[in-house]
């Protein structure tokens, strides 16, 4: 399949084989995915949780609004955002590209300060909605990956962070969730995979000047 039919073939899959486990080479490729996505900066405010454990998949599915997809995925991916980011953040992520492009300090010196003069005016709330638009970037790039690798995938927001972010243990690493994403093979009886995909018309939907 080329990419066009392979974002045809995707849907929000609405029901999961729950016994079909995907193999380890198929998360390793999203989970590279995840580290290769675009982020604002380069700064990657954003880790990924990789939940395989069925018991952990049951617990959350009640904080999920009882989506059954959370517990009959493969796996499920948690996206999750840096609580903090300030001086010390930013400084580690400019010690990483001196160390990996061997780049002198006088060139990044000056982006460097920039940066976190900027941040120190930014309020907790305007860190958090900027790192939050990191993570739908990031969801919306393993969608696609998940589409070209024929791995079923059902974004969510339905869920309540602060339930996931508690069973989790999230605040101890200092990370908030903000999207789940079960990921998996779809059941042979989901209705939905055999429906036409929905969209408004190209000629709407894009302009050109």
């Amino acid at each position: 399949m080329n990419i066009i039919d392979s974002l045809h073939w995707r849907y929000a899959t609405k029901k999961f084989d729950n016994t079909e486990i995907l193999p380890q080479e198929k998360v390793n490729t999203l989970t590279e995915a995840f580290n290769l996505t675009a982020t604002s900066y380069g700064l990657q405010p954003l880790k990924l949780i990789v939940i395989k454990d069925k018991e952990l998949q049951k617990e959350l599915t009640k904080h999920s609004w009882n989506q059954q997809q959370v517990a009959d995925a493969s796996h499920v991916l948690v996206f999750c955002i840096e609580k903090t980011i300030g001086e010390q953040y930013i400084n580690s992520h400019f010690d990483n590209i001196k160390t990996t492009r061997n780049t002198p300090d006088e060139i990044l010196q000056p982006f460097k300060e920039h940066l976190v003069d900027s941040f120190s005016f930014k309020s907790a709330e305007e860190i958090s909605n900027w790192a939050a638009k990191q993570a739908y970037l990031a969801m919306g790039n393993l969608l696609t990956v998940c589409a070209i690798e024929k791995i079923d995938s059902c974004p969510m927001e339905g869920f309540i962070p602060e339930k996931y972010d508690e069973i989790l243990h999230l605040d101890e690493l200092g990370l908030s969730s903000i999207l789940v994403l079960p990921i998996g093979y779809r059941a042979k009886d989901d209705m939905f995979s055999e429906f036409k995909k929905v969209r408004r018309p190209i000629t709407d939907t894009v302009i050109t000047r």
